[in-house]
């Protein structure tokens, strides 16, 4: 089974930065897409965005254009720069990925392999 582990969370104050990785114990072929879903207490996950299999990225809702996503495929490696942070980004965030081509990562129920969560607290 492949095994994620997220690293990276924290608690920051508005507007500033958070960086996490994400790492896959075994290499995921460029074709399988990896991503980033998150749940905050009382709601289902939703997801942050994710790197297709195309290499084209997707994003959610309230992320685009303060979240960047990335994977090195080298180091089997996803990572989530997250910048701008609002108290409404506060959440347990997953790193996720499918073992199949063609699917983004984009709906929980397309996830095949989830990580444990790394919390993330953004205070005003």
């Amino acid at each position: 089974q492949v095994q994620l582990v997220e690293s990276g969370g924290g608690s920051v104050e508005t507007g500033q930065s958070l960086n996490l990785s994400c790492e896959s114990s075994r290499f995921l072929p460029t074709a399988y897409c990896m991503g980033w879903f998150r749940q905050a207490p009382g709601k289902e996950r939703e997801a942050v965005a994710s790197v297709n299999g195309d290499n084209s990225v997707s994003y959610g809702e309230g992320v685009e254009g303060r979240f960047t996503i990335s994977r090195d495929y080298s180091k089997k490696a996803l990572y989530l720069q997250m910048n701008n942070l609002k108290p409404e980004d506060t959440a347990t965030y997953y790193c996720a990925a499918r073992d199949d081509a063609g699917v983004r990562c984009m709906n929980s129920r397309d996830i095949n392999f989830w990580g444990r969560g790394t919390q993330v607290t953004v205070s005003s």
